[in-house]
């Protein structure tokens, strides 16, 4: 009995501690853990129907029961399916951006009028300067062009001048004008400024569509060559031309001295009249 007494008191501590630890929220009657949370119930009922003094017969008949009891949600569990089979399947589609030639690709046009951009060509740099030559070109992915009779090719040849993309005429290109403001446009020798130039859309040509080139200092501040020359003529000798080209030092010369005596009124007037004396911000004249 006294043998019997400390089972009960072992069984009373172990359910206590499990139950105790369930209830505190780290150990959960679910997955894995479930088996071991229905042995702990089972060993409660029978702990606690021992301790009310019923028969140990009473005792297995409670344990026999907890048992199949226990047998029945192992089976149960068995038979539901997983939480990983109940999830809706997500299907991920991807989507592919068009190239960023496709926007300036005509849809449906001569393929010998498509933009450089829209096809790819076999130059041979061993051309003829100079001299008209043919490329066989193909077409990029998702561009469509047809040929003079609209029928539908891939493969097609273009006809074109054997230059690189630096010699051609400066009516074919486009240069960014950014730093023509920082050189003087009147000065000897004229000055130059570097400038990133880009072949347009339709242009042919070998070598890179974008290259730099050294240009001349062409900008312009808005100030008119026949007004400077009007105002030299009939107010030079008051300094009224310099001081509409933005020299006022020059200006304030010929003010005071009355055009230096006329002399130095006539003298602008042909500086003027050839282009030597322009504005004092280095542009030219409209």
């Amino acid at each position: 009995m006294a043998a019997l007494s400390a089972l009960k008191r072992f069984f009373r501590v172990v359910v206590f501690l499990s139950q105790l630890y369930v209830f505190s929220g780290r150990g959960k009657c679910q997955g894995a853990q479930l088996p071991a949370c229905l042995f702990s119930s089972s060993l409660y009922e029978i702990s606690a129907s021992s301790g009310a003094g019923e028969r140990p017969q009473r005792m297995q008949t409670s344990g026999s029961l907890s048992f199949e009891h226990f047998q029945a949600v192992a089976q149960a569990l068995k038979e539901q399916p997983s939480s990983s089979t109940l999830l809706p399947s997500i299907d991920i589609v991807e989507t592919t951006s068009p190239p960023d030639y496709i926007s300036k690709c005509p849809s449906n046009g001569l393929c010998s009028k498509l933009p450089a951009d829209c096809m790819t060509c076999n130059t041979n740099y061993s051309c003829v300067y100079g001299k008209s030559v043919a490329f066989d070109c193909k077409a990029k992915p998702q561009v469509m062009c047809v040929d003079d009779n609209h029928q539908q090719q891939e493969n097609f040849t273009i006809n074109m001048t054997c230059q690189f993309c630096w010699q051609l005429p400066p009516s074919e290109y486009e240069c960014t004008k950014s730093n023509s403001s920082i050189c003087m446009t009147v000065s000897c020798p004229r000055q130059r400024y570097n400038a990133t130039c880009t072949v347009k859309d339709h242009v042919n040509c070998l070598g890179n569509r974008v290259f730099p080139k050294m240009l001349f200092c062409n900008w312009t501040g808005g100030y008119k060559w026949s007004t400077a020359l009007t105002l030299s003529i009939t107010l030079g000798g008051f300094g009224a031309d310099r001081f509409y080209l933005g020299q006022w030092r020059e200006g304030l010369g010929k003010l005071f001295s009355f055009g230096g005596l006329g002399i130095w009124t006539l003298i602008d007037v042909f500086l003027i009249c050839v282009g030597y004396v322009g504005p004092a911000d280095g542009s030219l004249y409209i």
